[in-house]
């Protein structure tokens, strides 16, 4: 079983997914804090705090699909952020038009 396999396993536990929301949330409030620090801590510290809530919230994924439907261009600099495979999808998609 490698890794990936265990993450995909544990994201199944409704505890491990709760853990996951909560420590997901708790890096998104830190963010702020953390990004006083000289560097790009708090975008890092954002960005993985956002993918975790996502994986594990419902309601936050059906927010984002919200959000990217108002705001393609910044929709689409997430996605690629979060390395989805909806975001892989579209540039094939985009490439194979225009050629």
């Amino acid at each position: 079983m490698t890794m990936g396999d265990r993450f995909r396993a544990l994201r199944q536990n409704p505890v491990a997914r709760l853990v996951l929301l909560v420590f997901g949330c708790l890096m998104m409030i830190s963010a702020p804090f953390v990004g006083m620090i000289p560097g790009p801590g708090g975008t890092v510290v954002f960005a993985i705090g956002l993918g975790l809530v996502l994986q594990t919230s419902m309601w936050a994924r059906r927010r984002y699909v919200h959000f990217k439907r108002k705001q393609p261009k910044m929709g689409g600099w997430a996605d690629w952020g979060l390395r989805r495979k909806s975001a892989k999808r579209r540039l094939e998609r985009d490439k194979s038009v225009g050629e």
